[in-house]
């Protein structure tokens, strides 16, 4: 299954670079997948549209940025010298720590020499003749490959809302998705930030205690919780280090991914209030999302039980925020807590109390447009404003594919075929485009997960299965049809009996216009989505379609 690579390409008419695999993506999924399918003896190339590698944490590089999984669960499993000898040193990562982290293993595994930066992919085309993938960059360079990997992340398509006016804006304005590298100094300055999802949650404290002054613009209210992040504790660390096999292998076996919290034995109502205020206290206190959504088994199953967790913080809330406005305005009520991603934050309901803070409910009073000098909702005009930040948010799991012309020669366009929404056999494949595979797709656990336990898993049952397909003589793999209905099918049954279906969010694509509205994570749980990923590879990859 190997392929030379050409030496050269010709000046006028560029002949396609000839490799096994190629990946588009040079994140943490990306650089696994060159790790483990070079190790195969396969010759491997990954394109990255960047600069540096990283991903998303290359890109959201905004002031607060941090990932909202502890550390120690948040980084690869494959090499145990690596997890051994790596020193984080909070509870969460910050943005620089975790790039600085996967810049150290792109070095240690030497995979910079098989990986091309400032290449953005804009087409591939599958040639059903030759069996083989086509990709072309916006600089020029063609590519064939046996095998594509899309690798290309779930939240890496910034989402700049389309404000009429926004030209017209004689300040600076930024998104979150889109961070200067050299930072932003707001000292001094009059700041609107717009949006209070995780990355507006995360920035706001840090700019309104830099800023003159700043209005912050929500449009929906989400649930965050406190983060309790602090320098991580050495013997916390060692004990984690020494647990580390153990605790990697019962991650396995839970719903997130996530191994060291207790299961929970009972139902939100079978607890009196004394003991759920008892047991919600001792959760906050912790803090952590897996940890409070782990208190009882049915919080996201039965709305009634949501409902004791839920009013919980928003009196939380209420305690927290000295004006009952607005605290008001930030008491979720327009769906369960857990629904939307649960947010993470360090002082993000005090900042509310500085008197430099302003908050304007937009749901209630809509941006009609971007001003020269500002802003303006239908009944007010706000500023004047130095600096604007979008903190909107992703075209979530679906952006970045879409952005590439994926296609079957002679077909239509994957963006085409995913026109009423994401179609995927078990998030790995596409039915109707061979040998091209994805990592943590749509249909797969990916955003509900520990995402890079997430990412090894795919990858790992990728590398199997093109060993497989080399073993036995196959040049050829394809998501069938019926099977991928039936899977769409069981994602959606699954998500319908959940309480994921009442929150307008970003999950079914609610923040992009529109697009549609489908449940795009497999919230079946992570042990349970890898149990069916085995069997069916153990089954001859049951189906898939395999050609010789």
């Amino acid at each position: 299954m190997s392929d030379a690579m050409e030496e050269t390409r010709t000046a006028t008419a560029p002949q396609p670079m000839n490799y096994d695999v190629v990946v588009v993506g040079g994140g943490l999924g990306g650089l696994y997948a060159l790790h483990r399918l070079r190790a195969l003896g396969l010759t491997v190339r990954v394109f990255e549209a960047g600069s540096g590698v990283g991903g998303t944490w290359f890109w959201n590089r905004y002031p607060g940025a941090r990932c909202d999984v502890e550390s120690m669960e948040y980084s690869y499993s494959f090499s145990d010298d690596l997890q051994q000898d790596w020193v984080w040193p909070e509870r969460y990562g910050t943005q620089p720590e975790i790039l600085r982290y996967i810049n150290h293993v792109a070095d240690r595994f030497d995979l910079r020499r098989d990986i091309q930066l400032n290449s953005r992919v804009t087409s591939a085309l599958f040639d059903p003749d030759v069996g083989r993938w086509t990709l072309k960059t916006e600089g020029g360079d063609v590519v064939s490959a046996r095998f594509c990997v899309m690798a290309s992340g779930n939240l890496s398509t910034p989402r700049v809302p389309d404000f009429k006016g926004l030209a017209s804006f004689r300040g600076q304005w930024y998104h979150s998705g889109l961070w200067p590298h050299q930072g932003v100094d707001f000292s001094g300055q009059r700041v609107a930030v717009i949006g209070t999802g995780s990355s507006g949650v995360q920035m706001i404290p840090l700019i309104a205690a830099q800023a003159d002054h700043l209005t912050v613009f929500q449009r929906t209210a989400n649930f965050s919780l406190p983060a309790r992040n602090g320098p991580l504790d050495s013997e916390k660390e060692r004990c984690h280090k020494e647990q580390y096999p153990a605790r990697r292998r019962a991650a396995l076996d839970t719903p997130f991914g996530i191994a060291g919290h207790p299961a929970p034995t009972q139902s939100a109502l079978q607890a009196t209030e004394d003991e759920r205020q008892r047991a919600y206290d001792a959760k906050w206190a912790e803090g952590g999302s897996i940890s409070f959504l782990y208190a009882y088994t049915d919080l996201l199953l039965d709305k009634a039980s949501n409902d004791t967790a839920s009013e919980y913080v928003r009196q939380k809330i209420r305690g927290i925020v000295r004006s009952p406005a607005v605290a008001e305005i930030l008491a979720p009520k327009d769906h369960p807590i857990g629904t939307k991603r649960l947010c993470l934050d360090t002082n993000y309901y005090e900042t509310y109390n500085r008197n430099n803070v302003s908050l304007v409910d937009v749901k209630n009073d809509p941006i009609v447009e971007i001003t020269p000098s500002g802003l303006r909702t239908a009944s007010t005009e706000h500023g004047p404003f130095d600096a604007i930040v979008f903190a909107t948010g992703f075209d979530a799991m679906t952006g970045a594919l879409r952005e590439i012309d994926v296609r079957v020669q002679g077909g239509a366009a994957l963006a085409d075929e995913w026109q009423a929404g994401p179609r995927t056999y078990l998030g790995l494949m596409v039915a109707g485009f061979p040998n091209m595979f994805v990592v943590t797709g749509p249909g797969s656990p990916s955003v509900k997960t520990q995402m890079i336990l997430a990412i090894e898993q795919h990858t790992d049952w990728i590398a199997d299965c093109l060993a497989h397909l080399r073993a036995h003589g196959f040049s050829r793999i394809e998501a069938a049809a019926p099977a991928q209905d039936a899977w769409v099918q069981h994602v959606n049954q699954v998500a319908d009996s959940t309480l994921y279906p009442l929150a307008n969010s970003w999950y079914v694509g609610a923040n992009i216009p529109g697009k549609p509205r489908v449940f795009m994570p497999y919230v079946g749980g992570f042990a349970g989505y890898k149990q069916k990923c085995d069997a069916v590879a153990g089954n001859g990859y049951e189906g898939f379609m395999l050609t010789p």
